[in-house]
C-alpha cells in the first residue's frame, strides 16, 4: 500500500515500543499490509516515550522564603517541567509556606508547540526530626507512582533546560539509576566579603564537578541540590537495604550514601555533561564551616573502616577513593603550609634562613592551575579570574578548607556526638557557636608548644632538626607540585563546568 498525499504536513502513525513517527511533505511506504504496527517513511523520527513518563519533584524547604518562589518558577520555566511538585516544608520558622503557596495549583506550561500540566503542592509537615531526610523520604511516597524522582533544594534555581537534559541522559541508557546536574553558585547582588567566600564555593564545586566529568562522569555523589533519579531505583534501595524510604535517617552525607547504594545494585551514577543549576551558597564563615564540617565527618565515616554507627565503612569503594584523595590532599596542603611556616620561623630564629627561588614554583603552579579551573566555568565572571590570579584570595580559602578539615577529623576521633544537620541550621540562621575558630586555636597552641620545645634545644640539635626536615619539606612540596602539574595538563575534553 502506498500513500502520496503532498498536502499532508505531518503524519503520525503510533507503534507499540517503538515511539512516534513524522512525515514531513514525504511518501510513507508500507512493505507489507500485514505489518500495520510498522510504518518505513522518509520523514523524521520521534522517541515519544520522554513525554509520557512522569517526573515527580520533590523541594525539601528549610526557612527559604527568599529562593522557594525563583526556584518554584525556573521549574515551571522549564522546556520539559515536571509532571507534579511538592514542596515538603519542614522546621521552618519563616514564611517559607506561604511564599511557596502563591504558586500552588495546577499550571499549565507551553513551550514551542507541545503543553504541560505541572500540579505543585506544598506540604508542612511541621517539625521532623530528620530534617531534610524525611522531607525526601516523604516526598518519595507522594511521588512513587511517577518514573522519575528530580530532587532539588529550595534554594537551586534551575538552567532552563536542566530537567529536558537530565532526562535526555538517563532515559538512554536504563543502567543509570541517578544523574547529577553541574552545581554553581550565582553572585548576584552581595556585599565584598559574601562574594569573596561565593568565589571560593564556585572554584571549589567547579574542581569537584571537573573531577567527576573526567572520571567518564560517574558521579561519587549525587547531590540533593538538583537531581533526576529512576523511581525504579529508589524503590530497590529502599526494599533492598529495609529502610523507609531511599534516604537513610542517620547519616551524615545520605547523598554519599545512597550514591553507593545505588552502585552496588549495579546502577550508574552519573553527572550531566550539559544540566546546569545554580546553588545557594553560605556566606558567612559559620555557615561555611558548619556546611564543610558536616560533608567532611560524613565522608569520614564512609571511609573508616568497621561500624562506629549504623553505617557500615566502605574504605575501598570506588566512590569512597575520591573522597580519600580529596582527604590526602588535604594532609598534604596541610602538611607543606604548616611546615614552611615552622621550617622558615625556626631557620630566622638561628639566623640560618636562605632564600631559594626554587620555592616560588609551587605558588607559580597553584596561580595556573586555579586559572585553569576558572577558565573552565561555563558562567565564569571577571571575580573568579581574580581570585585565581591574585593568589592570596585562593591561599587564604585554602586556609579555611584547612580549618574545616581539621575540625571534622578532631570530631571524628573525639567521637563527639553532635547533630551535625542542628548545627549547620543553626549556623545559616545566624546563630550557633565560632567553632571555625578552633583551628586558629589548635593552631596557636601547636605553634606555642614547638616554640618552647625549640628555645630549650641546643644549637647543634637545631641544625640538625633543619638539615633533615628542609629535604623532607622539599619531597612532599614536589609531590604537591607534580600532582597540580598533572592537573593542569590534563585534558579537560570540551566539558566546562
Amino acid at each position: 500500500m502506498t500513500v502520496k498525499d503532498r498536502e499532508v504536513h505531518e503524519a503520525v502513525v503510533e507503534s507499540e515500543g517503538i515511539g512516534t513517527m513524522v512525515q514531513e511533505d514525504a511518501e510513507l511506504v508500507v512493505a507489507d499490509e500485514d505489518a500495520q504496527d510498522l510504518v518505513l517513511y522518509a520523514g523524521a523520527w520521534k522517541n515519544d516515550d520522554k513525554r509520557t513518563q512522569r517526573i515527580g519533584c520533590v523541594i525539601p524547604a528549610y526557612n527559604e522564603e527568599d529562593s522557594i518562589l525563583a526556584v518554584l518558577d525556573s521549574l515551571l520555566a522549564q522546556t520539559r517541567p515536571p509532571d507534579e511538585v511538592h514542596v515538603i516544608v519542614n522546621n521552618c520558622k519563616d514564611d517559607t509556606f506561604w511564599e511557596a503557596s502563591k504558586r500552588a495549583g495546577q499550571h499549565t506550561v507551553s513551550y514551542r508547540e507541545q503543553e504541560f500540566e505541572v500540579a505543585i503542592h506544598v506540604h508542612d509537615v511541621g517539625t521532623l526530626p530528620e530534617r531534610k531526610v524525611g522531607a525526601l523520604n516523604i516526598g518519595f511516597h507522594l511521588v512513587e507512582h511517577c518514573d522519575y524522582f528530580l530532587g532539588v533544594d529550595g534554594d537551586t534555581v534551575l538552567d532552563r533546560r536542566a530537567v529536558e537534559n537530565l532526562l535526555a541522559e538517563l532515559h538512554a541508557d536504563s543502567r543509570i539509576g541517578g544523574i547529577s546536574a553541574i552545581y554553581t553558585i550565582d553572585y548576584q547582588e552581595r556585599g565584598a566579603w559574601d562574594n569573596y567566600l561565593i568565589s571560593g564555593q564556585r572554584q571549589q564545586f567547579a574542581s569537584f564537578n571537573m573531577l567527576n566529568l573526567l572520571r567518564g562522569r560517574n558521579m561519587s555523589v549525587l547531590g540533593g541540590q538538583c537531581s533526576l533519579f529512576s523511581i525504579e531505583a529508589l524503590k530497590a534501595v529502599r526494599d533492598e537495604h529495609r529502610q523507609l524510604g531511599p534516604w537513610v535517617l542517620d547519616s551524615e552525607v545520605e547523598d554519599s550514601l545512597l550514591s553507593i547504594q545505588l552502585k552496588r545494585l549495579g546502577y550508574l551514577t552519573k553527572i550531566s555533561a550539559t544540566a546546569r543549576a545554580n546553588v545557594g551558597g553560605m556566606t558567612t564563615l559559620k555557615s561555611l564551616d558548619a556546611q564543610q564540617v558536616k560533608w567532611n565527618y560524613g565522608a569520614i565515616d564512609l571511609m573508616w573502616p568497621g561500624q562506629r554507627g549504623n553505617t557500615t565503612g566502605m574504605p575501598f569503594h570506588p566512590n569512597v577513593r575520591v573522597r580519600w584523595i580529596e582527604h590526602g590532599s588535604m594532609l598534604m596542603n596541610m602538611l607543606v603550609r604548616f611546615g614552611l611556616i615552622l621550617l622558615v620561623a625556626a631557620s630566622l630564629s638561628i639566623s640560618a634562613f636562605s632564600f631559594n627561588p626554587i620555592w616560588l614554583i609551587p605558588p607559580l603552579v597553584s596561580v595556573l592551575l586555579n586559572l585553569r579551573i576558572a577558565l573552565s566555568m561555563k558562567q565564569r565572571t571577571g571575580k573568579d579570574i581574580l581570585f585565581a590570579l591574585l593568589f592570596f584570595p585562593a591561599e587564604i580559602y585554602m586556609w579555611l578548607k584547612i580549618g574545616h578539615f581539621l575540625r571534622a577529623w578532631t570530631k571524628f576521633f573525639m567521637r563527639t556526638q553532635v547533630d551535625n544537620w542542628a548545627a549547620q541550621a543553626a549556623a545559616e540562621s545566624g546563630k550557633g557557636t565560632n567553632a571555625y575558630l578552633k583551628p586558629v586555636i589548635y593552631g596557636l597552641v601547636t605553634f606555642a608548644a614547638l616554640t618552647i620545645i625549640w628555645i630549650q634545644l641546643p644549637l647543634l640539635a637545631k641544625e640538625i632538626a633543619l638539615w633533615f626536615a628542609w629535604p623532607a619539606l622539599a619531597v612532599l612540596a614536589t609531590l604537591q607540585t607534580l600532582g597540580m602539574i598533572f592537573k593542569l595538563i590534563r585534558r579537560h575534553r570540551g566539558y566546562m563546568v
